[in-house]
């Protein structure tokens, strides 16, 4: 049984996640209505907006140069026992695909990139609100959407086949997607990102307020499952 201490100190990290999250909500709140926004969590990292995605770029051309290093960052991260706090710069929304590793791919390390996956790599209302929490909570400069090659799910909504359970749940938010860019699975996934990296800015009104304070950026991206590379997508 644990002992009051401990169930002190959980119920405090409660109250505090609580009230991260009430804020993050107000804020959203302020800017929708119009009113000044109150003042946001302070970024837990240095960087800009455009610094944050120069980071992920660069971390993406030492992963296709095959020359890593975040691995031992991990390893002295670890030993340092940080699992108190996490300090990320950019929030990622990526595939459910186990292929796309997003913290090895950008050669990031623990506590570095805060990633939002789902099949499809879709902004839905949960998802929306986990990179509210990035950006307004947890102080990251960039978020991006992350589409791939070759990707199941967007391969599946263009056939618009009967699947079995609730699959079939993920057609309605790529539907868009595929009716812009036709048939062809590429084009699909490059256009789905697009849109959903549109989505995030245009329905989260945390997110936009941030935004036209120049606080973060909205990018949407392409992985090569092939070559390695992320390409950025205008």
């Amino acid at each position: 049984m644990p002992s009051n201490r401990e169930m002190g100190t959980e119920a405090s990290r409660r109250d505090l996640l609580r009230m991260a999250l009430v804020g993050g909500v107000t804020l959203g709140l302020g800017v929708a209505s119009g009113a000044s926004a109150p003042g946001r969590a302070h970024a837990q990292t240095a960087l800009t907006p455009d610094d944050a995605l120069k980071a992920l770029m660069d971390g993406n051309a030492r992963f296709t140069a095959g020359r890593l290093t975040s691995f031992q960052e991990d390893l002295t991260l670890l030993a340092q026992k940080t699992a108190e706090k996490q300090e990320p710069f950019a929030a990622i929304l990526s595939c459910a695909d186990s292929r796309v590793p997003v913290e090895i791919l950008f050669d990031q390390t623990i506590g570095h990139v805060f990633v939002v996956r789902v099949a499809g790599n879709v902004a839905t209302p949960e998802i929306i609100a986990s990179m509210e929490y990035g950006a307004a909570v947890l102080g990251t400069r960039l978020l991006m959407v992350l589409g791939h090659s070759a990707c199941g799910a967007v391969t599946a909504a263009i056939a618009g086949k009967a699947v079995p359970g609730q699959i079939s749940a993920l057609y309605a938010p790529l539907r868009p997607a595929v009716d812009q860019a036709g048939p062809d699975p590429d084009a699909v996934i490059r256009a789905n990102a697009r849109i959903q990296a549109s989505i995030l800015r245009r329905a989260s009104p945390v997110i936009a307020g941030l935004v036209a304070q120049g606080q973060v950026k909205v990018v949407a991206a392409y992985y090569d499952l092939t070559s390695g590379v992320v390409s950025l997508l205008a």
